[in-house]
């Protein structure tokens, strides 16, 4: 099973203020551990939402939303993808995690859909192709 862990932003984060070195470390033998024990696939801290974007569907309209974005708690500051055996190995994993923050935060979990999960037809069977087109491309 694979989960987005995902970092939630704070006051701090959104301001652009950088982690500290002792929280990079931190963070790094962490990282380390699962990288070790083949539970992360990937992961990255996120720029502040001044620097992004948002695009807000309406039927066939596209509008574009610059940043920075007002609910400092609805945004993401960072993400893990992980592979784990169930929600509760993704849980254990997490809460050995570093406080990202200098500061109360938090970090949420949610499973990733797997192809599999959907229906039968030749939509996800042209994802699967999508999916192993991906693969190849990163060797």
């Amino acid at each position: 099973m694979r989960f987005m862990v995902i970092i939630k932003a704070t006051k701090d984060s959104e301001a652009g203020k950088m982690p500290s070195e002792e929280l990079l470390g931190a963070m790094a033998k962490f990282n380390e551990e699962m990288v070790k024990a083949g539970v992360m696939l990937d992961g990255n801290g996120l720029q502040p939402s001044a620097k992004g974007a948002r695009i807000r569907f309406s039927g066939k309209g596209r509008t574009v939303i610059d940043g920075p974005f007002a609910e400092t708690k609805e945004l993401i500051a960072g993400y893990w993808l992980i592979q784990v055996k169930s929600k509760e190995e993704a849980i254990e994993w997490m809460k050995r995690c570093p406080n990202p923050h200098n500061e109360d935060g938090e970090i949420e979990i949610r499973q990733v859909f797997e192809l599999d999960d959907f229906t039968p037809g030749d939509a996800i069977e042209h994802h699967r192709a999508l999916q192993e087109t991906l693969e190849q491309q990163k060797k």
